[in-house]
């Protein structure tokens, strides 16, 4: 496909414009721009193709030529779990969210107006990702996030838009991404040059697990979608990547030491959507699923989640197995009569019992982590 961009404008024939030409020698060919490029065409096999290079050197009209800008309106107050595909299934709303690495509950409830910069990128690829139209075009892609998050959402985005058809061309003035995204093509304006092919390697991610007790939590709490008091006689597990922390999970036993029990799992915004959350939670159960626990015992994991993207994650997973699937909440009445009835007995000493636990709508779906034979 062969494009070929011409702009041009009035010659300024102001005091200012021309003393600009006296002082800087500036030729009439500054009120013209030009640019042409041979790009793979869309009969062509590719998903996702990049034109990168510097501000101004014709990146948004290269893209524009080839199709509209996606650039969506959002409604006003509504939350973004409302906004993308408002036709579409739940669950597939919430797992474009999830696949992009907007993975935090409490963010979905939030207009697309208050959300920050890398959340809000973040939502734009989600609902691209919802509406997969045949071609989009996407300028300043990543331009306005921390450099972090713009590779980690690249490599994300990247991911969940091969799960179906479309074509997206991005526009980018930077590079950093390119090894990230894997693109099927890069155009590079500032040289002219086009690379096909996906000839990019998504850079190692080198990922160090600690076992440790409750202090980074205060970090990681605000990150989880529920409120709760810390498991009682757990160990806590740490991620970190290049020293930083970016993953967090409890694991304790329950009674008899028959089975672990693994929860308060959060995984840092920026670093959602690559898979790090799954490959370190199950890091942690194979450690103990062999013994590698401070009972040095043998023992399945079970984890529970509410969380629609993982849940389906954990059912195509290796070495899960779905154990259950609530739907429905606890009944309040019920845990209070249990515990007035163990306060009676005096097995739990000054419980008051109007307080307990249940009375909610939350769907909880159980897993359970076995050896996984083919693991190291």
């Amino acid at each position: 496909m062969k494009l070929a961009v011409h702009h041009s404008c009035a010659d300024a024939d102001t005091y200012r414009a021309a003393r600009v030409k006296s002082l800087f020698n500036v030729s009439d060919q500054a009120t013209r721009f030009d640019i042409e490029a041979e790009l793979p065409g869309v009969d062509e096999d590719w998903q996702i193709g990049v034109i990168v290079g510097p501000s101004g050197s014709g990146k948004t009209s290269l893209g524009a030529a080839i199709g509209p800008i996606y650039d969506p309106p959002w409604p006003d107050g509504a939350p973004i779990i409302d906004a993308i595909g408002p036709s579409l299934p739940f669950d597939q709303v919430t797992g474009a969210l999830s696949a992009v690495g907007l993975g935090s509950v409490p963010t979905w409830l939030r207009p697309h107006a208050i959300l920050s910069n890398g959340e809000k990128f973040r939502a734009m690829l989600a609902r691209l990702v919802c509406e997969a139209p045949e071609l989009a075009v996407v300028d300043e892609f990543s331009s306005v996030v921390d450099r972090q998050i713009a590779c980690v959402g690249a490599a994300a985005f990247a991911k969940a838009w091969r799960r179906g058809r479309g074509r997206a061309v991005l526009l980018s003035c930077h590079y950093d991404i390119l090894d990230w995204l894997q693109p099927d093509w890069v155009y590079d304006t500032a040289t002219g040059s086009l690379e096909r092919g996906r000839l990019r390697c998504r850079p190692a991610i080198e990922l160090e697990i600690r076992e440790s007790d409750w202090s980074h939590w205060p970090l990681f709490e605000p990150h989880h979608y529920l409120k709760l008091p810390r498991m009682i006689a757990a160990r806590c597990y740490v991620g970190l990547i290049d020293g930083q922390p970016v993953a967090h999970v409890a694991v304790s036993t329950r009674p008899g030491l028959v089975e672990a029990r693994a929860c308060r799992l959060v995984i840092m915004p920026e670093w959602q959507g690559i898979g790090v959350g799954l490959r370190f939670l199950n890091a942690v159960c194979e450690a103990w699923a062999q013994g590698r626990n401070r009972y040095a015992r043998p023992m399945p994991t079970l984890f529970h989640t509410s969380h629609p993207g993982l849940a389906a994650a954990l059912r195509r997973a290796r070495g899960w197995t779905q154990v259950s699937g609530r739907l429905h909440g606890e009944l309040k009445a019920r845990s209070v009569e249990t515990l007035r009835r163990s306060a009676e007995r005096g097995k739990i000493s000054g419980h008051s019992p109007g307080t307990g636990f249940g009375g909610h709508f939350r769907a909880v779906q159980g897993f359970r982590y076995l050896l996984d034979e083919g693991a190291p």
